[in-house]
């Protein structure tokens, strides 16, 4: 289980890396950041089946279909969501509202299982809720008239990043403790293909064709930056992420979520070289201890109490 702790710590580490990158890579745009990330994870991938042991081989066509779809649809759509929300909002309120999966996970088990009396979540709920709140009514405070919209925009942006985690969390553990299992190097391969075809349908929307003005430093910036996102960010965070979701129950995978948060916070702030306000350290606080909270619930020992 320890390995399983540590290979999900590591990996909300690199995905916490997505919260501050989008801000790093300018004037390229988000979608030249995220072509550059999933084609490198998808060449990774390929160039790596030249040794069978990462070769494909022996998946049912719906598992690899499957595998294909979280790449494709899993990745790519999270991380333009949520660099678009880092673009329009900043460094507080994406990672907070990403940070809230395990909860969500929780609560969707509990509909399965009702394993958890609902009124013993309320106070969880009311602890996040107030935590994320406090932190958008303070950023609608001290945005200039006219900029809601961006912010709204970016709120919406996260949510939809949300959403695609929470099924690919979902779904990638149902794989990888079905008793079909697949093979963690191939199924890892899987969704580097699938990413970089998903990556694609992006392409117009690049920067390839515009007036686009840049320097070397900028440049180099940016391939260094699509480098680690691509090789580290993706193909070997989704390999240890894989890992964690084999050896960890999906409970506890979903809680080590509350990390990426933890990271995502702590990039953002050192990128923009300030602390946090009150309301974003409040906040934050509120937040993760909801979580903490939520998942003490959840335990065998909680669920006594």
């Amino acid at each position: 289980m320890l390995i399983g702790v540590l290979c999900g710590l590591a990996t909300c580490a690199l995905w916490g890396l997505t919260f501050v990158v989008p801000r790093a890579i300018a004037p390229f745009n988000t979608m030249d950041l995220t072509i550059a990330r999933y084609g490198l994870f998808a060449v990774a991938s390929v160039v790596l089946m030249v040794n069978p042991r990462f070769r494909p081989r022996n998946i049912k066509p719906r598992l690899a279909v499957t595998a294909l779809l979280l790449g494709g649809v899993g990745y790519v759509g999270y991380f333009v969501s949520v660099a678009y929300a880092v673009r329009l909002v900043g460094a507080a309120i994406p990672p907070l509202v990403i940070g809230t999966m395990p909860v969500i996970l929780a609560v969707i088990a509990n509909f399965r299982d009702r394993s958890v009396a609902w009124q013993m979540l309320a106070l969880p709920l009311l602890l996040i809720a107030a935590g994320i709140g406090w932190v958008n009514v303070s950023i609608f405070s001290a945005t200039p008239s006219g900029d809601e919209a961006a912010i709204i925009l970016g709120i919406g942006s996260t949510l939809i990043g949300l959403a695609l985690w929470v099924i690919y969390g979902l779904a990638s553990t149902a794989a990888m403790q079905s008793p079909e299992a697949p093979d963690i190097l191939q199924w890892t391969g899987l969704q580097g293909i699938g990413a970089g075809i998903g990556s694609l349908v992006l392409i117009p929307f690049t920067s390839i064709g515009t007036d686009i003005v840049f320097t070397g430093a900028e440049l180099l910036r940016f391939i260094l930056w699509s480098l680690i996102m691509g090789l580290a960010g993706a193909w070997l965070a989704t390999l240890l992420w894989m890992i964690a979701s084999k050896r960890l129950p999906l409970a506890l995978a979903a809680q080590l979520i509350v990390a990426e948060t933890i990271f995502g916070l702590i990039f953002g702030f050192l990128f923009e070289q300030r602390l946090p306000t009150l309301a974003e350290a409040g906040g934050s606080i509120l937040q993760l201890a909801g979580v903490g909270l939520a998942i003490a619930i959840f335990t065998p020992n909680g669920r006594r109490a």
